[in-house]
């Protein structure tokens, strides 16, 4: 039984990383046991792609600051399929040092991100839009977009869902 359970989760992590699409992957663990879902996503989330460890070099090579999100998840409800829909997350800079967003990586294509590129002095506020394309989706959706900047937790994984109708 413990070896069926492990070719479960390698199957899933082998199909996460050839479709780069580790979110979905990690809601299809949804057919196992709480322990394995715990598993499959807790393998995804400590895999870091050579691109992803550069942005994070990059992020943290300068003066850490501190932030505070207006929320980290969000959730459009429903949608019909087809549509295309975005939401702001708004970022503050609560730290002494300016803020700089170096990057902002979605889970897949479908999700397209906009954020403000220059420094973000203490005290004042910068954006991050996700923009999401329904076309390809068929009922509930959970998505993810990895934001890079320098705080001492990079990245900042910022989530969102929908239901999508037909």
């Amino acid at each position: 039984m413990k070896s069926i359970k492990i070719l479960a989760v390698a199957a899933l992590c082998t199909l996460a990383f050839s479709c780069n699409k580790k979110e979905e992957t990690a809601s299809s663990a949804e057919n196992l046991d709480s322990a394995q879902a715990k598993t499959v996503v807790d393998a995804l989330s400590q895999h870091e792609t050579p691109e992803e460890s550069e942005m994070l070099k990059e992020a943290q090579s300068k003066p850490l600051t501190t932030i505070a999100f207006s929320e980290t998840d969000h959730n459009f409800g429903d949608i019909k399929k087809g549509e295309k829909v975005e939401h702001v997350y708004e970022v503050t800079n609560t730290g002494t040092n300016p803020l700089i967003i170096s990057n902002v990586k979605p889970g897949c294509g479908c999700t397209v991100p906009d954020y403000t590129k220059e420094p973000i002095l203490p005290g004042k506020k910068g954006k991050i839009t996700l923009h999401f394309d329904s076309t390809n989706f068929d009922g509930s959706v959970n998505k993810i977009a990895d934001v890079f900047l320098n705080v001492e937790k990079a990245p900042v994984r910022l989530t969102f869902s929908a239901n999508i109708l037909p």
